[in-house]
């Protein structure tokens, strides 16, 4: 009979898990584990994290939860590759997204489809990731939809003190969005983005 590989299921488990992380009863409950073979597991795992100079992740115990995280030695790195959003880098999808969240937020995805006519799931998660969108709060009703607003990295690269002060939409934006004649709506913030760059 094989021997099962404890660390390496569990480094799945944590992967997958991303920042939520995985608490010691889910991982007694995913591996059917007792809590001290659990907990042996988990520090092995560490060890070998933490000895091993060549990778740049380690496991860390942060809130009841453990959690795959970049090691500190490599932050100079990591800073740079989050520091500056490049908004130019994003899709027509993603800037037509962001322009609907910052004018109508907070917004469900379903809403943001809708003024669209369109799909908006990839675009909102490069939107998210790229740290220009955020989930803000639920809305209510059936299913309590995530809602979406911009963050503070936005404001920052279009030079806002406020979302007030983004530039104000022709009154007859409404109308023309629910003809599904939005181009007036992304060109405008367009013109937003290539003045603020």
């Amino acid at each position: 009979m094989n021997i099962i590989n404890w660390k390496g299921i569990l480094e799945s488990l944590l992967f997958a898990a991303g920042d939520e992380g995985l608490s010691l009863k889910q991982v007694c409950s995913v591996l059917e584990i007792e809590e001290h073979q659990a907990l042996d597991t988990l520090h092995a795992l560490m060890e070998e994290y933490e000895e091993n100079e060549e990778r740049g992740i380690t496991l860390k115990e942060l809130a009841g939860t453990y959690q795959l995280v970049t090691k500190k030695v490599h932050a100079p790195y990591l800073k740079k590759l989050v520091e500056s959003p490049t908004v130019s880098s994003l899709s027509q999808a993603a800037l037509e997204t962001l322009a609907i969240i910052a004018y109508k937020q907070p917004i469900t995805r379903i809403e943001v489809e809708e003024i669209r006519g369109v799909k908006t799931e990839r675009p909102l998660q490069a939107l998210v990731s790229k740290g220009l969108a955020k989930e803000v709060g639920r809305a209510e009703g059936p299913g309590r939809a995530i809602l979406y607003g911009t963050t503070t990295e936005f404001l920052d690269y279009f030079g806002l003190k406020n979302i007030k002060e983004l530039p104000p939409l022709p009154e007859n934006i409404q109308e023309e969005l629910m003809q599904d004649e939005a181009d007036l709506f992304f060109e405008k913030f367009q013109e937003t983005i290539d003045s603020r760059s």
